[in-house]
């Protein structure tokens, strides 16, 4: 496994950007000050020693030693030694609701985007916890599979849009069911389930699967997303999804429904809003729960490479140092970096 132990600096990649335009106006400014003297073309003639290209070239190993030693900075390592640890802590299953009425614009700045704001924020906040991450709208299917690894469980969460499911409707029981069957064997392990949903359009037994989840030892905790009162469904910039009759539909939290599944899966039913409350209020349920031992499998030990990239840095560097601006007398006419 490769990561940075200092990724923080990276960001100073951003300077390079900077760098190129600095060397463009530098450029540009030189050709202005040349012309002030006459023809460039006619000029050529009284500078026959000058090379641009060189220049330019000089300038580019010294723009990726810059690079390369950013890099150095952050301290580029790759896991030599991958082992099982054991740590106290919960696997939580994540069911987010994925269909066309969780574009609704009632909660800012849609449904799903709040949804996948907070799910983002309750990652960083786990510690040696396991979260997984199921997808559904009239079907459901494993986004991301039970995992300690929280940076990937994000990546994928930022991908998440309604077109992932073709099939259109809010299958709640067949997210549960699928829950259940995605944690760990390991029976020993507190788990619970986090379903995020308006719970409209609602098409299976998601009462009984709860239900089904509670006995096994398995709480069900639900956040509705949405207002009671509704909001139409925002498709492109100025249209909204209609009916069949071409009325625009409003779609509605069902709060009552989501209560219900809550009530049956001995969990925390809370009302997402524009505010964190809701995100607090999940926060502190999971953290109420008793911790268990986990296994994990992590790399315990990290080679450091920076090594390479400082010898690759310092060729670049003497390059850069040995290559003249000018051409060599003996060698003015080898056209190695100049072409006529």
């Amino acid at each position: 496994m490769f990561r940075f132990a200092h990724p923080e600096f990276l960001y100073l990649l951003l300077i390079l950007p900077a760098l190129l335009v600095f060397y463009v106006y530098i450029v540009n400014a030189r050709k202005k000050a040349i012309k002030k003297y006459g023809t460039p073309e006619l000029l050529v003639s009284l500078m026959p020693e000058a090379s641009p290209k060189r220049r330019s070239l000089k300038y580019f190993y010294l723009f990726f030693a810059i690079a390369v030693i950013i890099f150095i900075i952050a301290g580029p390592q790759f896991g030599s030694k991958l082992e099982t640890v054991k740590r106290q802590g919960i696997e939580v299953m994540v069911c987010l609701d994925i269909s066309n009425s969780m574009l609704a614009q009632d909660i800012t700045p849609n449904r799903l985007e709040k949804a996948k704001q907070m799910l983002s924020r309750l990652t960083d906040d786990l510690n040696n916890d396991k979260i997984g991450l199921i997808v559904f709208a009239g079907d459901a299917f494993i986004q991301v599979p039970i995992t300690s690894d929280y940076i990937s469980a994000k990546m994928f969460l930022a991908s998440i849009n309604p077109s992932m499911v073709s099939t259109q409707g809010t299958a709640i029981g067949a997210a549960i069911n699928l829950a259940m069957r995605s944690f760990t064997p390991d029976e020993s392990t507190t788990k619970t389930i986090v379903l995020i949903t308006d719970g409209e359009n609602h098409e299976d037994d998601a009462v009984q699967a709860a239900a089904a989840a509670a006995e096994k030892d398995v709480k069900v905790n639900i956040i509705g997303i949405g207002t009671p009162q509704g909001s139409p469904i925002r498709i492109g910039n100025n249209d909204y999804l209609k009916d069949n009759t071409g009325n625009t539909v409003v779609t509605q939290l069902n709060e009552a429904m989501c209560q219900e599944i809550a009530q049956a899966g001995r969990g925390m039913y809370v009302r997402a809003d524009n505010t964190n409350s809701a995100l607090r209020a999940l926060q502190n349920e999971l953290e109420k729960m008793s911790k268990s031992e986990i296994e994990s499998q992590v790399y315990s030990e990290y080679d450091e490479r920076f090594p390479t990239l400082a010898w690759i840095a310092l060729l670049l560097l003497l390059v850069e140092f040995l290559t003249s601006e000018r051409k060599n007398r003996l060698f003015r006419n080898v056209k190695l970096f100049d072409h006529d």
